[in-house]
């Protein structure tokens, strides 16, 4: 390993560093401003390609199936996400229906489309077309992932509402929920790990 692969840069305050294995539950912090440097990474990367894989089909499930179904008197109604981007686009509130599906539905099919992408080509011992673009894409949209926050929403909306209706929480759901915890195990990791040599 050449000189400048053994380095790590401060990415708050540009201090240069000496990089040293850390062990599990470890972290290298920065002397100069506490910043995190970097993490030990406990999932190699055959691990993280199957979590990617398996949020791949979570997102699916979690698009395709009814979040909740709603019923009263014998009358009832199913609202998928995309259901519920499409209400509130029709309404006076279309920027927010903008937000909403960049949020929780176009950031994370990009963050696990991105992460399974370069992942199946570091399984393989070589880089990613693209690789460069492909992380920077995947750090950028790390904020805008905000599956928690719909999840959130729809807890909220199944509780509020079974008090005066028939509420079926339903298999896009649980599905969203399982989705919510992956992506931020997987995707909210530091992946700087895969710009090491292969």
């Amino acid at each position: 390993m050449s000189q400048s692969q053994t380095l790590i840069i401060c990415e708050y305050c540009d201090a240069v560093y000496e990089r040293t294995p850390v062990h599990k539950h470890q972290r290298a912090l920065c002397v100069r401003c506490g910043g995190v440097l970097y993490r030990h990474a406990s999932l190699t990367i055959q691990q993280r390609l199957a979590l990617s894989v398996t949020g791949a089909i979570l997102l699916i499930f979690a698009n395709a199936y009814p979040v909740m179904t709603i019923g009263m008197q014998g009358l009832t109604n199913s609202a998928t996400l995309w259901d519920s981007v499409l209400i509130l686009s029709s309404g006076s509130i279309t920027f927010i229906a903008l937000v909403m599906a960049l949020a929780i539905i176009f950031a994370p099919v990009l963050q696990i489309a991105l992460l399974c992408w370069v992942l199946s080509f570091a399984l393989a011992g070589q880089r990613a077309p693209g690789f460069a673009m492909c992380m920077r894409c995947l750090e950028g949209l790390r904020p805008w992932s905000m599956l928690e926050v719909g999840l959130l929403g729809a807890l909220v909306a199944v509780i509020k509402l079974a008090g005066l209706l028939e509420v079926i929480p339903g298999i896009g759901l649980i599905a969203l929920a399982a989705l919510s915890m992956l992506i931020i195990y997987i995707a909210g990791r530091d992946i700087r790990d895969l710009w090491d040599p292969l």
